[in-house]
């Protein structure tokens, strides 16, 4: 432990270092960084954002939601009949079916719609489920990040960097 300690102290130095090995977030300018606070949209649109909520959820244990998210974004490109049908599959089995082992949490009649046309998909078959699982994210988790320690130290360590780089002598 005492280790630690002196590991942390010995970082704090130098600000992307203390971030470095804690998350993936440590890149995006102060702007950006507070620029994600404007809306969850804001958020998964900025690569280092996306990673900074992604480590979040992932300490709540609930990347699932994300993950699912970001899935259905992908599916929703895929141009082959044949790759729908197999990427369909593959987000069904991990996200959608009863046990899987990235269950998100939707309502039974959106889990039986999926389910029932799952056998025929379309780019589209993903879409309610993604809607609730976004919503959650946004009315739920996305305050909760705001919140985080973890967000806050971000905001604090770019902003007192921030004023180092113009204030010479702090």
């Amino acid at each position: 432990m005492p280790h630690r300690v002196y590991r942390q102290t010995a970082l704090a130095k130098d600000h992307n270092a203390i971030f470095k090995g804690r998350c993936c977030f440590h890149r995006s300018p102060p702007r950006e960084t507070m620029a994600w606070m404007e809306s969850v949209d804001t958020l998964l649109a900025n690569k280092d954002g996306l990673a900074a909520f992604r480590s979040f959820l992932k300490s709540e244990f609930s990347e699932e939601n994300i993950e699912f998210w970001l899935a259905c974004e992908d599916f929703k490109k895929t141009k082959s009949a044949a790759k729908i049908a197999s990427k369909a599959q593959q987000i069904y089995s991990d996200f959608i079916q009863a046990d899987a082992p990235k269950e998100i949490n939707i309502d039974f009649n959106t889990r039986d719609r999926i389910t029932q046309n799952i056998s025929e998909p379309n780019l589209q078959c993903f879409d309610s489920a993604q809607r609730l699982i976004y919503s959650l994210m946004a009315k739920d988790c996305f305050p909760r990040f705001l919140k985080s320690e973890a967000y806050k130290e971000l905001v604090n360590k770019q902003q007192n960097g921030n004023q180092k780089r113009w204030l010479p002598f702090l």
